[in-house]
């Protein structure tokens, strides 16, 4: 999968840097601590897909749940990036999705086992069409959402992250040298709910289009 830029740039999509408990409210319907850093897990890039698709509800899990989430993408690489510089380096802004397979994340947390197979099927990180950062004047004040057949499932708005765009692009490259194409998923607000084949998930944002996915089962 290619990321495609309205200016007819395309990236080469890298390291999908995912952002855990980033909005309290969701940190405490999870019954989770709010982190005191970012904290950052990875997907692999073959869970991409895009607006039109279908994402697969996994033979190994029988409780897949939505999380919609506002993605970064990366369009001048760095490392130790300056939080004030940060947002220099971001080619434009998407709405996502980090699906996750609830019922193997819960057994990992209870071995104390990393998440990446709960949430690095393939098909389990949806993305919307990219919009230039230019285009948005504070990443800050945005609205997503996310419906299910047609019913609002979650809404929140990035100004309640716990830590902004800009510290998120901080902290990430002082961990990871950040290249052309990384996409970083910011996390989630409350209202995360199981998902089923059949089902149709309408992600919003305020910034630009939207996406659309249906929900399938993996065949054996």
């Amino acid at each position: 999968m290619k990321l495609s830029l309205p200016n007819g740039r395309q990236l080469t999509p890298g390291k999908l840097l995912c952002i855990g408990r980033n909005y309290a409210k969701h940190a405490a319907e999870m019954k989770s601590d709010v982190p005191d850093q970012p904290m950052v897990f990875l997907k692999p890039s073959t869970a991409l897909i895009g607006t039109g698709d279908a994402v697969r509800i996994p033979q190994a899990s029988s409780e897949v749940h939505h999380e919609v989430e506002l993605v970064v993408v990366i369009g001048t690489g760095g490392k130790h990036i300056a939080a004030e510089d940060a947002l220099d380096h971001v080619a434009g802004y998407a709405i996502g999705l980090d699906m996750t397979a609830r019922d193997i994340q819960a057994g990992a947390k209870e071995r104390r086992h990393p998440w990446s197979v709960a949430k690095g099927f393939d098909t389990f990180a949806p993305l919307g069409p990219i919009v230039p950062a230019s285009e948005v004047a504070d990443p800050q004040q945005l609205t997503l959402g996310v419906s299910v057949n047609g019913e609002q499932r979650q809404h929140g708005s990035t100004e309640h992250m716990i830590f902004s765009v800009a510290e998120l692009i901080a902290y990430c490259s002082s961990v990871f040298t950040l290249e052309p194409g990384d996409l970083i998923y910011t996390g989630t607000p409350e209202g995360v709910d199981p998902v089923e084949a059949g089902d149709v998930l309408e992600a919003t944002f305020s910034a630009g289009p939207g996406l659309s996915v249906r929900v399938e089962k993996e065949e054996r």
